[in-house]
């Protein structure tokens, strides 16, 4: 731009001439201004920078070298063939994949929505503000996620033995013989429980926190509404904190998929209640580091995250459908 390009008609008391310099120089000076704040907006590269390099290394890399690996097939003479689609077509009619996928899916079915409830009723015992010693008992229902899952398993499983352990001396004591928490029918109940001991404080301290951000508004108008108790909860506090549900419930189910460190350890002490392919995940685990089926095992572990995704996808629109139509 030049100045006989400028047209404009210059402030009063000002003359073209400077009028026409200055706003030239302006102009000038522009692409210098654009070029300094594109240079800015690189700097926030150097934030996200180490995240997304860690993201990249611990997920993104493993899981594209996870589905590479479940296209080849390992065979005697040659190594590694490329197969395709190969291993996931044989894992589509697997019975022992699905088996353990059913087993999962009731898991699901039932041990999350007791956990979710036990978890609910604990916040809004802890929110009533009837409760003395609150952060007491916030923290004694908390601890137990504390513990480490492996630690939890192992004490759990001393108190299940029939042989040894709580079960073993409730039998001697009461010379009686109480069904074995260890047994095929059972199994699933105690894994259930001990899942259900380690995460009821998790997911509580979820609702609770939840329900400490609802407006203090809501509960003054409803008192002078004359709403119970029960009125409160079921009209101010659900509604408020049906984000934190969902959440909660999502987390659940893709804990449920990843069902793993339970069984794994209690097959050491009930290796005829817990087969090799007792979860998912541990039948991957079993076929890539026992059976050294690794091309196998890739596949399999993909197959269990797309069908995790799909469920905690449905979970995930069906909490927004109920808080838009609320």
């Amino acid at each position: 731009m030049t100045v006989a390009h400028v047209h404009a008609e210059p402030p009063a008391g000002v003359s073209t001439e400077t009028y026409a310099f200055s706003t030239a120089a302006a102009a000038a000076k522009a692409p210098g201004r654009n070029r300094k704040k594109n240079r800015r907006d690189w700097s926030g590269w150097w934030f996200v920078g180490p995240f997304m390099l860690i993201f990249t290394l611990v997920l993104i890399a493993p899981l594209f070298y996870a589905i590479y690996l479940s296209l080849f097939r390992e065979t005697l003479i040659g190594g590694n063939s490329f197969v395709g689609l190969e291993n996931y077509g044989k894992a589509l009619v697997d019975p022992k994949f699905w088996d353990a996928m059913l087993r999962v899916t009731i898991f699901l079915l039932v041990q999350v929505p007791i956990m979710l409830g036990l978890a609910l009723f604990a916040a809004l015992a802890l929110d009533s503000a009837r409760l003395r010693w609150v952060p007491f008992y916030r923290l004694s229902i908390f601890l137990p996620y504390a513990v480490p899952g492996v630690v939890a398993v192992m004490i759990w499983g001393y108190m299940y033995g029939s042989q040894f352990g709580l079960v073993a001396d409730i039998n001697r004591f009461f010379g009686v013989e109480l069904p074995s928490p260890l047994s095929e029918n059972l199994i699933m109940m105690s894994i259930g429980n001990i899942v259900t001991w380690e995460f009821v404080g998790y997911n509580m301290l979820i609702f609770f926190s939840a329900l400490k951000a609802v407006p203090q508004e809501l509960y003054e108008a409803a008192e002078i509404d004359g709403a119970g108790a029960f009125r409160t909860i079921f009209s101010i506090k659900l509604p408020s904190i049906r984000g934190a549900i969902v959440i909660a419930t999502i987390f659940s189910v893709i804990g449920s998929f990843q069902l793993f460190n339970e069984p794994s350890i209690l097959q050491t002490i009930a290796p005829n209640s817990i087969t090799s392919y007792f979860t998912p995940n541990l039948y991957a685990f079993n076929l890539s580091f026992i059976g050294s089926q690794f091309n196998y095992a890739a596949a399999i572990a993909i197959l269990s995250g797309i069908v995790t995704m799909v469920v905690a996808y449905l979970v995930q629109l069906n909490g927004e459908k109920k808080e838009k139509s609320a």
